[in-house]
């Protein structure tokens, strides 16, 4: 599932992020995946609030201690994961596969109310769609039959599930080698 090209090596200590994954191992969120800073990684390890399970093979160093960074992190307690997901611009993106709903193209996105604010339209998962700046600017403020624009897929409020998948349509651009193990272990195996 992990590209080879996808997997790289962090170039500069300043981008040597680390996935942080609950306490049952599984990434606190795949979408965005779940990454700290290097520094915030390493104030968790010394609060002892994270388990070390991978290392980078960079190391930073003070005046009386040194330490390789680390790449994967566990939690020591268990966060209940969200039952619904958070309504964000970028999860109206993933929901709509990163598409305007209007022409399906995946460039210049920003989101539009399919009944305008203006005509009491409100900002809700109900009433959004990701949509391309020309789209977005046809339509106007007019509703979908004035505009003859209607969204391809009813706007709904997603399932956690439903993002995941979508998600794994879209993986980020950084994966490290050494979160191969701890990334999409539920899905399906190639023979």
């Amino acid at each position: 599932m992990l590209a080879a090209a996808a997997l790289s090596k962090p170039a500069v200590a300043g981008h040597c992020p680390a996935l942080v994954l609950n306490a049952d191992h599984r990434p606190l969120s795949y979408y965005p995946l779940s990454l700290w800073s290097w520094q915030d990684t390493i104030k968790a390890v010394f609060l002892e609030r994270v388990v070390i399970l991978e290392e980078y093979d960079r190391v930073v160093r003070s005046a009386r201690f040194e330490m390789k960074l680390p790449s994967v992190v566990s939690l020591k307690t268990y966060i209940k994961p969200a039952r619904r997901p958070a309504f964000t611009r970028f999860n109206v993106f993933l929901r709509d596969q990163f598409e305007c709903q209007y022409c399906g193209d995946g460039k210049d996105l920003t989101f539009d109310h399919v009944i305008p604010r203006s005509k009491g339209g409100r900002t809700t998962w109900e009433n959004v769609v990701t949509a391309c700046s020309p789209c977005n600017l046809t339509k106007g403020g007019r509703m979908p039959n004035q505009a003859k624009m209607h969204p391809r897929i009813r706007p709904h409020q997603p399932t956690v599930i439903e993002l995941r998948e979508h998600g794994r349509r879209f993986p980020p651009n950084y994966l490290h080698e050494s979160w191969a193990d701890y990334l999409y272990w539920d899905s399906e195996l190639e023979p």
